[in-house]
């Protein structure tokens, strides 16, 4: 994907350099989307597609009704009508079921009230029976009437960066080596199964900006400065190289079982290492095919349309990193922040169901609330990882 297409992100590298107070850091729910944005075109690459729902497209049926509706005696007497609330409340049924609720009873009621009612209340119930619960629709093509939930994990507006400096400073530490051993074997899952994409692949979007910022940095020739910059660049590159190269090899998820029965805690930094490297392994045990893009919204429209209705794509959000401080960092955090603002949504794992009496699809988002709940632990414990370069 070329990320470099119509980006405004800046116009002085001079200004780029500085320090900036900024609203995005790693793992931490303090960034706000603009509400009235636009934004450029999503990458879709490395996300899995998410099944369509038959002919949900071809129509819309209004369920917010005045308090005093008025129908004209012809759509009374239409016989479309009868079919439309049997198959409201077939839809409704085959719904409850799924969620084990129950429902108000609405049918008694005329229509429209009727459905409006028993949709208002499944919403009520599904909120606080359903903790990924988004929103419920009803729908209607040509052929039937029926429900449609939408299940979605809330990110919080976070970015999931993984920066993996400490852990190259924890190998080079000897009460650290053990850590940075059994978090190689983490950092490996995330990796190879779980797909999440490195800064150092040239296909990811933090490669892009990266590189962006370091011809920026080369290209200023009054910046006194740019020596020490330019080696940030080099530190950055070296690192990851050096990690990646470690973290592809599978043996760390060959051995991951192993250390960790052979860790010794000795103090609250180890059992923190060590919490997050079971949650990581069970996660490994129980989803050993999953990847954190397996319920990413598909981006189904036409490349030319509007970027208002854009969003950020789940590629740009979850990432290793080199470093989550420093100068380095926050000028590529500006430049994020700059893009993000563009937008005005983010996408997020999420799960369509239709009742629509078509055999319904079992998926969950019970991997991706373990996941992200365990991005967001690795992400707090390598940024506050205080390292002594003495040692």
């Amino acid at each position: 994907m070329n990320y470099a297409t119509d980006n405004h992100i800046g116009n002085s590298a001079t200004a780029r350099a500085k320090k900036t107070k900024t609203a995005l850091r790693t793992a931490r729910r303090v960034y706000g989307l603009d509400a009235e944005t636009q934004g450029h075109r999503r990458g879709a690459e490395r996300q899995t597609k998410v099944s369509t729902c038959g002919d949900a497209t071809d129509g819309f049926l209004k369920v917010s009704f005045l308090p005093r509706l008025q129908e004209s005696k012809t759509l009374q007497a239409c016989g479309d009508i009868s079919k439309m609330e049997s198959d409201f409340y077939s839809s409704l049924d085959s719904l409850a079921g799924h969620y084990r609720i129950v429902p108000m009873p609405t049918s008694h009621f005329e229509y429209p009230y009727n459905m409006a009612l028993a949709v208002w209340d499944l919403e009520e119930k599904l909120k606080k029976s359903v903790g990924n619960f988004s929103e419920l629709r009803l729908l209607q093509d040509s052929h039937r009437t029926y429900l449609l939930s939408e299940e979605k994990y809330s990110t919080g507006t976070t970015l999931y960066y993984i920066p993996i400096e400490p852990i190259y400073q924890m190998l080079r530490e000897s009460k650290h080596k053990q850590n940075a051993h059994l978090l190689l074997s983490v950092c490996s899952y995330l990796y190879h199964i779980v797909d999440v994409p490195y800064y150092r692949q040239q296909g990811s979007y933090l490669y892009w900006l990266y590189e962006m910022h370091r011809e920026w940095t080369e290209q200023d020739e009054d910046r006194e400065e740019k020596e020490r910059y330019v080696r940030e660049f080099d530190k950055a590159e070296l690192i990851g190289d050096c990690i990646e190269k470690k973290i592809f090899n599978r043996v760390n998820l060959e051995v991951f079982e192993g250390r960790l029965k052979a860790f010794k805690s000795r103090d609250a930094f180890d059992k923190q290492c060590l919490g997050i490297a079971k949650k990581a392994f069970a996660l490994y045990c129980d989803y050993p095919h999953e990847s954190i893009f397996r319920n990413a919204p598909m981006n189904d429209g036409d490349e030319d349309e509007d970027t208002e209705s854009e969003s950020i794509g789940m590629e740009k959000y979850i990432s290793f990193i080199s470093y989550a401080k420093g100068w380095l960092y926050e000028s590529i955090e500006e430049s994020i922040n700059n893009e993000f603002n563009e937008y005005g949504a983010m996408d997020e794992p999420m799960i369509l169901k239709c009742f629509d009496g078509e055999e319904l699809s079992q998926n969950s988002l019970d991997f991706e609330s373990l996941l992200f709940a365990l991005l967001d632990e690795l992400c707090a414990l390598l940024y506050n990882y205080k390292y002594h370069e003495n040692e």
